[in-house]
């Protein structure tokens, strides 16, 4: 990024080469529509460009880009009428992409990935997607950062514009969420506790 604010239009190519997917994944899930989506990652981009001059070290890049793209996101869900709920489901369970970016964090520990945790997984997907677009707005913009993009709670905290306690409430009132649903949904106990492993 600051190679990008000096001057030096390359930079400006790796930083989207770097963020791009993680940040469009953020958007698909916030919003829940994929068009809408591609549309609020190229506001976002924009805005970093625009906005460069003001972006200061002392903040990290992605702090800054995710404040950004989830202050387009709540600008976006105010000017809609429609629920996010209606057409989470398929984008978010079915995109390569997300799926591509998630890999990583979704498996601590390849040995254990068998092909019965596959299927397990693949059933509890879609019920976990559902779960997610249920909670109330500032549970899920925390439960995402938090479990899909590993962003701790100070930088959550950057990113929404609240103190780092309200996040972490956040956080446990999403997760009660959760699992309350995820039971009405009839996933329970450790396949419940295995669906946190499913949040990619």
């Amino acid at each position: 990024m600051l190679a990008f604010k000096s001057g030096d239009a390359r930079a400006f190519a790796t930083l989207v080469t770097r963020h791009r997917q993680p940040v469009f994944n953020f958007i698909l899930r916030y919003v829940g529509h994929r068009q809408r989506a591609e549309d609020l990652l190229q506001e976002t981009w924009l805005k970093v460009v625009r906005s460069s001059s003001e972006w200061e070290p002392k903040a990290r890049f992605t702090t800054w880009v995710y404040t950004i793209a989830r202050n387009l996101c709540v600008d976006s869900a105010r000017k809609e009428t429609y629920r996010a709920t209606d057409s989470l489901d398929a984008p978010a369970a079915g995109d390569d992409g997300a799926e591509g970016r998630s890999k990583g964090e979704l498996v601590a520990d390849e040995a254990v990935a068998t092909p019965d945790r596959g299927a397990h997984n693949a059933r509890l997907r879609p019920m976990l997607e559902r779960a997610i677009a249920g909670l109330p707005a500032e549970q899920r913009e925390v439960f995402l950062l938090r479990e899909y993009h590993g962003i701790g709670f100070k930088e959550i905290a950057e990113v929404t514009g609240v103190n780092e306690n309200t996040v972490k409430s956040r956080m446990r009132y999403a997760l009660e969420g959760l699992r309350k649903k995820l039971g009405e949904l009839g996933v329970e106990g450790e396949a419940m506790d295995a669906s946190r492993t499913v949040a990619g």
